[in-house]
C-alpha cells in the first residue's frame, strides 16, 4: 500500500515537540520527505533522527532566519508541496492589563509575524508551479476565547480570518490554504494556559470540553493529515475545530 503523502514534500514548524511532532511523525508514517524546523534545534534533530527526516533551526518570527530555512527546504526538499504553520507560544494566563509588551509582541510576532514571513518566503514558488498547501495551526481560542488569555485568543483569532484571506487568494493560483483549531492538549503550553498545572486546573479546563479529555498530538495530526492530502483537494479556507465538543 502507498501512503496518503507520497512523493510530497512538507516543512513542519515547532516540530520538535507537541502538535508539530504529532504531525511530523504522521507525515514521514505516510510516505513524506520531511523538514522539521523548530528554534529549539535539539528537539528538531531527535524527532528529524526518529523519522528519517531533515531538521534544522528557525525562528519563524524573525525574516533572517525564515529566509535561511527557506535556503534549507530548496536544498533538503526541492519544490516544496506543503507548509505546516505550527510554531506558536502564548502568554501566562493573566488578566490583559498584566501582560508586559514583550510577552504581548513575542506572542504576535509568532503567532502572526511568523505567517506573513513564510508566505513571503514559500508562496511565490507554490504559485509559479500552480500547486502547494499551506497549513496553519490556530486554536479554539480564536473561536470561543477563555478569560485570562486575551492576546493569545486574539493572535489565533488573526491566523483564522488570514487562513481564509489567504485561501480566497490563492485558490486561482492552485494553492489551498486551511487551518486547525485545536483544543487545549498535551503540549509545552498547557501549564501557560491554565495559569498552573493543578488537577484542579485540569479538571476545570476538562469541564468545558464535552468529550472529556484534551486533545493528543494525535489528533492535531490526524486532521492534518486529510488537509495536506489529495482527498481535500476540494478543501480551502476550512478552519476545522478538533476539539472534542468545545466550540458547540
Amino acid at each position: 500500500m502507498t501512503g496518503r503523502l507520497d512523493g510530497k514534500t512538507a516543512l513542519v514548524t515547532g516540530a520538535g515537540s507537541g502538535f508539530g511532532a504529532g504531525i511530523a511523525r504522521r507525515f514521514a508514517a505516510e510516505g513524506a520527505k520531511l523538514l522539521l524546523a523548530d528554534i529549539n534545534s535539539d528537539a528538531a534533530a531527535a524527532v528529524a533522527s526518529e523519522i528519517g527526516a531533515a531538521a534544522c533551526r528557525a525562528d519563524v518570527s524573525d525574516a533572517e532566519s525564515v529566509a535561511e530555512m527557506a535556503e534549507v527546504a530548496g536544498r533538503q526538499l526541492g519544490k516544496l508541496d506543503i507548509l505546516v504553520n505550527n510554531a506558536g507560544v502564548t502568554h501566562q494566563s493573566g488578566p490583559m492589563e498584566t501582560v508586559t509588551e514583550d510577552e504581548f509582541d513575542r506572542v504576535m510576532a509568532v503567532n502572526n509575524k511568523a505567517v506573513y514571513l513564510a508566505a513571503r518566503a514559500f508562496v511565490p514558488a507554490m504559485k509559479a508551479t500552480g500547486t502547494g498547501c499551506i497549513l496553519n495551526i490556530a486554536s479554539t481560542a480564536g473561536v470561543s476565547p477563555r478569560p485570562n488569555l486575551s492576546w493569545y485568543n486574539a493572535s489565533k483569532g488573526w491566523m483564522i480570518t488570514a487562513t481564509r484571506a489567504m485561501a480566497v487568494e490563492l485558490a486561482p493560483h492552485g494553492v489551498r490554504v486551511n487551518a486547525i483549531n485545536p483544543v487545549a492538549g498535551e503540549t509545552p503550553l498547557l501549564a501557560s494556559f491554565m495559569g498552573e498545572d493543578t488537577p484542579e486546573m485540569r479538571a476545570k479546563f476538562l469541564s468545558t470540553i464535552p468529550i472529556g479529555r484534551f486533545s493528543q498530538p494525535e489528533d492535531i495530526a490526524n486532521a492534518a493529515l486529510y488537509l495536506c492530502s489529495d482527498e481535500a483537494s476540494m478543501v480551502t479556507g476550512v478552519a476545522m475545530e478538533v476539539d472534542g465538543g468545545r466550540c458547540i
